[in-house]
């Protein structure tokens, strides 16, 4: 009987050896980001989430933290270099204070079209400047769609770029945008976007720039009634993970990563463009006049950022490629 138990009791703890080591060889990747749940970004790494279970066999998965919950997108971006965060989406209007060359992106009217952006992004040009953070811990995996970016204000329409002179934009942590915005004649105030609804309504700002979809799901549409489609710049959305991670992935983990990534930027472009048409609709049913300001005027007044950069040879050059790529 003593030696029954023992066998029954040798083969529980076989049973539970064996469990921990099936849990151990499960790898859980930390994601966090700084957008509402309902957003096309948000609802994209939900299924890169689910798709990496399914690929993987359940030996990978994601943990995923919206709305700012682990802090502001620089501040994820700091954590992922440390080693507290693994994965984060942010705009690459953040990135360029670390990946020094993808503040090309923030040059207005830089590409023919939305189709010339894709074809960019997800080319050579789009490869490279995604690995240059790699000296500084981060690695970029892909480009999610974020639209054109365009001015939104509290009490005055903007239809030329005289309509911008003394106004306060609220822009992103981006030396570009700053220069964007002094260039039509508008105050740059770098706000976080998470105190943004509270500084419009405070009148710290007069205004600020940003896609269709943000500006219905953040709500600003509440305080701002104004907003001209002058569509300035295209800033796409870069998901980026920590070397500390990445480097620690077996071969086949980055397959199965890489398999789940892509596919979630072919669904989340899909839904961007169905959550633009949405958002305009909302809007404007909620009192918003939608401007259609004529872009060459801002064209025009803007030609004098390029100016700033094209003095850097390697930017120069960039610029180019990117205006010739086919």
């Amino acid at each position: 009987m003593k030696v029954f138990r023992r066998l029954i009791l040798a083969i529980g703890m076989f049973g539970l050896v064996y469990n921990c080591a099936q849990v151990k060889k499960s790898r859980t990747i930390k994601l966090a980001h700084g957008l509402d749940v309902n957003h096309s970004v948000h609802k994209a790494m939900v299924k890169m989430g689910e798709d990496l279970v399914k690929i993987s066999g359940g030996k990978m998965q994601l943990e995923i933290y919206p709305s700012q919950q682990l802090g502001t997108e620089r501040e994820c971006i700091e954590l992922l270099q440390i080693g507290s965060l693994d994965m984060t989406k942010v705009s690459v209007g953040v990135m360029e204070n670390f990946a020094p060359h993808m503040k090309v992106f923030g040059l207005p009217y830089l590409f023919k079209d939305r189709a010339h952006s894709f074809r960019v992004l997800d080319g050579a040009i789009g490869q490279e400047l995604l690995d240059e953070g790699i000296q500084y811990w981060i690695k970029g995996l892909a480009y999610y769609d974020a639209g054109s970016r365009s001015f939104y204000t509290k009490d005055k329409p903007i239809r030329t770029p005289d309509d911008l002179k003394g106004l306060k934009i609220r822009v992103m942590e981006s030396v570009t945008a700053m220069d964007m915005v002094k260039s039509l004649g508008g105050s740059p105030t770098p706000i976080s976007w998470g105190e943004l609804y509270t500084s419009l309504q405070q009148g710290v700002v007069d205004g600020a720039e940003n896609n269709p979809p943000s500006f219905y799901l953040s709500r600003h549409y509440e305080v701002c009634k104004y907003y001209a489609l002058d569509e300035h710049t295209v800033l796409p959305d870069v998901l980026i993970i920590g070397t500390h991670i990445w480097n620690r992935l077996t071969e086949q983990e980055k397959q199965w990563l890489k398999q789940a990534v892509d596919a979630s930027v072919v669904y989340q472009r899909k839904l961007w463009a169905e959550a633009e048409k949405e958002a305009l609709e909302e809007v404007q049913k909620a009192g918003v006049t939608v401007i259609r300001p004529d872009k060459e005027l801002f064209s025009k007044e803007v030609e004098a950022v390029y100016s700033l950069y094209e003095q850097e040879e390697d930017i120069r050059e960039l610029i180019e490629r990117i205006k010739d790529y086919n």
